[in-house]
């Protein structure tokens, strides 16, 4: 690859670009004027709110007026001032009885004789009418809520005070409580609510104090001490901590929305103006055009992300000193701009961000086949990308080794932790999660070049969708095997139906093996095997082929896919471990599987069947023959259409982890698909996965009921192997030992020839051919 052409490249598509003046606007102008129109608008807005004024309606407010001895609750058609927090408030509530609505007096008035103990009592005619005239004011907008003080509640208060002060007990129990009614759909409404209950809950204080005061207690009394929490951090402290959860969220969705355009532009975008041709006949390789357009793409996702930065930040900074000096917020608790080092941090992360980011653009746009259905593209990548930015935000989430090698969220907390100030927590994580990141990006990278490597996909023509006909299409033209969209749409197919299964099943009282095998049952045949089997029944012209069950398996192979098995317990084991302490097990799944263990420990013997050969049936064999035919079956059949092997290797293999329950189990899963689809690819064979995968699992139980036995009788030839807190099996010399036995038999299979699709063909002659000239292919 030239650097020469690359920068050629560049330039020409960023000279591109700054002509388009929708790029223009887009990029540089919109960030600057949007946030100071957003900050004038909640100017605007805010002194909209501050001359917005409530009604409430008092029903039995005269109960209040008897007892000299009362606080005063309402004044002059108003709340009384002291009961606000805010002084403003008390002018903006306006005080109604039911006089100011004649053609509805006597109905309101019949509002007294609610009943408010709690009880479900038969509602009467009196309450009927009283209901209704409430309803018509609330939902008519004469006032926006109703406070009832129901019959007797003055009688109350006043026994109650008298048994405070001659120290005997108030009779009965039952207490008449004030009634507010509002209209929740509503705002005005239901903020008016609100501020009348906090009138109504600091009256209660002020009536408490004074039966206190009659009764020589003294207020003290009911709060015999006082809290005071004190926040050691300084404000700049307080500051950063807020910075830190906020700038890094925003900064990368800026990042991600700057390249996207872009990329759909310089990709469908040339489809759609007929200029790609002209590029791609060029001297220049295909990974220089694919660098020199991604090159640009990172150029506006940066400058994106830093203007919008730059826009918000005076902005928020202008609107809150504003807010300050009116009193909205204390100038102490008001936010300043973040601190130098912060914003260079976030410049720095940019650039690997940028880059993944840019490339996941790139490689969708260039899969579009118009500037339309690139846009489409927009909402997958942000529903991949958004959870795992929104992660670190989640209370608890911290940087840690495990929480280091997840994608864009490793970076997001490492940039948590710089901005806070913790560089020696940062540095000590900073290597895996660059060197995650930087996997990543060449990864995206990579699959960006293959897009740009396949003609099928550059000269895809645009076409309508016309529902009919493609469902005819489907039927009538089907492929051999499944296409990429139709693997994909198998995956999200069963994982939809473990999903509401999973909510439909409700657990019982006692967690017994007949219900896990019922749950085995249907989670392995309905969720798993039956939409595997449909969609290859309905969708493929030949399902043997897609389920690899068209070539009898060869001995060897079989042979060596269980000494494989064997070798890589010991491996699976210790790697379990491993993510074990990558990642802690939540109690609910160590409960789990202590549930399922006890389970399977009490599996009854059927006829001449033992119990442990039902248990290894529906854990060990049922989950491979479904799994398999599934995952290695038509989803691998389908990924292979990618156009390298490898790449419909880890696909498949992601999927198969994904459908697991526990995140520990997605891992191992993951990891484990990865050997099976290699399997599966290299011999040709559904079978030679079954066994593996039937192995596998059975090690899985009977290993560790051999263990428990061998721990029972330490004179057992188990014993030496199993027993104790460090077996033999599971050290690590044994582990390196059976690793490399395990590598060995792999090696072995590479040497198998196995049949290409026609997209791998095309690649590993595009492969050949740029080895042997460094022409473009």
């Amino acid at each position: 690859m030239q650097f020469k052409n690359v920068k050629l490249i560049y330039l020409r598509e960023m000279r591109d670009q700054l002509r388009d003046r929708r790029t223009l606007f887009l990029i540089a102008v919109l960030p600057l004027l949007l946030y100071p129109l957003l900050g004038t608008s909640f100017f605007q807005l805010t002194q909209f709110l501050q001359k917005v004024e409530a009604r409430v309606l008092v029903v039995g407010s005269r109960q209040l007026r008897s007892a000299e001895w009362l606080p005063p609750l309402i004044e002059d058609d108003r709340f009384a001032q002291p009961l606000f927090d805010q002084a403003e408030w008390h002018e903006k509530i306006e005080v109604l009885t039911p006089r100011d609505f004649p053609d509805l007096a006597d109905d309101l008035r019949k509002g007294k004789d609610l009943p408010t103990d709690g009880k479900q009592e038969p509602i009467s005619a009196d309450e009927a009418a009283f209901d209704a005239a409430a309803k018509e004011l609330l939902d008519s907008g004469r006032v926006e809520a109703i406070l009832v003080f129901p019959n007797g509640f003055e009688e109350r208060l006043v026994e109650v005070r008298r048994a405070l002060v001659e120290r005997t007990a108030a009779a009965g129990t039952s207490f008449p409580s004030p009634i507010i009614l509002y209209n929740s759909p509503d705002d005005k409404s239901q903020v008016t609510q609100l501020r009348v209950l906090q009138v109504l809950q600091r009256w209660r204080g002020e009536v408490t104090e004074q039966n206190l005061n009659a009764s020589n207690v003294p207020v003290e009394a009911t709060t015999p001490f006082e809290l005071f929490p004190r926040d050691v951090a300084q404000a700049q402290q307080r500051q950063a901590a807020v910075w830190s959860k906020v700038l890094p969220f925003f900064v990368f969705i800026w990042a991600l929305t700057g390249a996207f355009y872009p990329a759909v532009d310089l990709c469908a975008g040339e489809k759609e103006r007929g200029t790609l041709e002209t590029l791609l006949t060029s001297p220049a390789l295909r990974r220089e055009i694919v660098w020199g357009k991604l090159l640009t793409v990172m150029t506006f996702s940066v400058v994106t992300a830093i203007l919008n930065l730059g826009s918000l930040g005076l902005t928020g900074k202008f609107v809150i000193d504003n807010l300050s000096k009116t009193g909205a917020f204390n100038a102490i608790d008001a936010l300043s701009l973040p601190p130098l080092p912060s914003l260079l941090w976030l410049a720095v992360a940019l650039i690997p961000i940028s880059a993944l980011f840019s490339a996941l653009c790139l490689a969708c746009a260039a899969f579009a086949r118009s500037t339309k259905e690139g846009q489409y593209y927009l909402m997958p990548i942000m529903l991949v990308t958004m959870p795992l930015m929104m992660l670190p935000m989640s209370p608890g989430v911290e940087l840690n080794l495990g929480n280091s090698f997840v994608p864009v969220t490793g970076m997001v907390l490492l940039l948590r932790s710089v901005i806070e100030g913790q560089y020696a927590e940062a540095l000590r994580f900073v290597v895996p999660v660059l060197a995650v990141t930087f996997i990543c990006c060449m990864l995206a990278i990579r699959w960006a070049e293959e897009q740009f490597n396949r003609e099928s996909v550059l000269f895809r023509e645009s076409e309508r969708l016309e529902l009919g006909r493609w469902l005819v299409h489907l039927v009538r033209d089907r492929q051999a095997t499944p296409s990429f969209a139709q693997a994909s749409l198998c995956v999200a197919l069963i994982l939809i139906v473990q999903f509401f299964v999973s909510l439909s099943a409700a657990a019982p009282d006692e967690f017994t093996f007949a219900f896990l095998a019922k749950m085995l049952i249907v989670s392995q045949l309905a969720c798993v095997f039956a939409p595997a089997i449909l969609m290859t029944i309905m969708l493929t012209r030949e399902p043997a082929r897609t389920l690899l069950l068209q070539r009898t398996p060869r001995w060897g192979h079989l042979f060596g896919v269980v000494a494989l098995a064997l070798a890589l317990h010991p491996v699976v084991v210790r790697a379990a471990e491993y993510i074990g302490s990558l990642y802690p097990i939540p109690e609910a799944t160590v409960h789990a599987a202590q549930q399922i263990e006890g389970a399977l420990n009490s599996v009854p013997d059927m006829w001449i069947v033992p119990g442990w050969l039902i248990a290894l049936a529906l854990m060990a064999l049922l989950p491979a023959v479904c799994e398999e035919l599934a995952f290695r079956g038509f989803v691998l059949s389908g990924f292979r259409h990618v156009g390298h092997k490898w790449w419909a290797i880890v696909l498949s293999a992601v999927a198969f982890g994904f459908v697991h329950t526990f995140l520990h189990q997605k891992i191992s899963a993951t990891m484990m698909g990865v050997i099976i689809g290699y399997v599966a690819v290299q011999t040709e064979s559904i079978w030679p996965c079954i066994l593996l995968h039937t192995v596998h699992n059975s090690l899985q139980l009977s290993v560790h009921k051999a263990a428990q036995i061998a721990t029972a009788n330490p004179e057992s030839p188990l014993a030496f192997l199993l027993s104790g807190e460090d077996p033999l099996i599971y050290r690590w010399p044994t582990v390196a030992l059976c690793a490399a036995i395990a590598a060995s038999i792999l090696w072995n299979l590479h040497g198998v020839r196995h049949s290409r699709t026609a997209e791998e063909q095309l690649e590993e002659a595009r492969q050949q051919q740029g080895r042997r000239s460094g022409v473009p292919a």
